[in-house]
């Protein structure tokens, strides 16, 4: 999706957005930095247990996995985010449907996705690497590397925090939130 970022001409708005976080998503301390693109992926009914089914609705064009680092917070009594810690987490996503017009792409987020079953507490590691799978019994059928953490980010974690947090109804006292910082690894069922 972020090929021919050299071109100008051959620029989607997608690659723009890419772009963008390039180039001022990690500003310096007390600087504003880019806005970074992101997507509401619902109240939390969404999210299946760990190893739980991550089911494709019937009008969904495809069902791709996506690895990602996830931030968990919790909104204290005085409206400020907390952060509990991260864990890995697979966001799940529509490619076939985002590909076909990029206005479409926050419908294709409208899936399940799922959260691990152990929080780190304290500062995410800069260079995470690990290897993303689909068994099917004991057959591997699609596995792949996959990076993250702020080494390998276009925007840092407190760029992304600022900007989420900074609308007042993702501040209300009680409520937790789960962020997928994004990946650069996706499996499409189709590919």
């Amino acid at each position: 999706m972020h090929r021919d970022l050299a071109d100008p001409a051959k620029l989607t708005d997608s690659m723009r957005m890419f772009r963008l976080g390039l180039e001022g998503g990690k500003p310096k301390k007390g600087e504003t930095g880019a806005q970074p693109e992101w997507f509401y992926k619902g109240d939390g009914s969404i999210l299946a247990p760990p190893e739980g089914d991550l089911a494709s609705p019937a009008f969904a064009l495809d069902a791709g996995e996506e690895p990602e680092i996830v931030g968990v917070y919790v909104i204290d009594g005085a409206g400020t985010p907390v952060r509990i810690g991260f864990v890995l987490g697979n966001e799940f996503s529509d490619h076939i449907t985002e590909r076909q017009n990029y206005l479409w792409l926050a419908h294709s987020k409208l899936r399940p996705a799922s959260v691990g079953p152990e929080l780190l507490v304290g500062e995410l590691p800069p260079d995470i690497q690990g290897v993303s799978r689909i068994r099917r019994g004991r057959e591997v059928i699609w596995e792949r590397a996959f990076l993250s953490g702020e080494q390998n980010m276009a925007h840092s974690i407190a760029n992304l925090e600022a900007h989420h947090f900074k609308y007042r109804l993702f501040r209300r006292p009680g409520d937790v939130h789960v962020h997928f910082f994004g990946t650069a690894t996706f499996r499409s069922a189709r590919a």
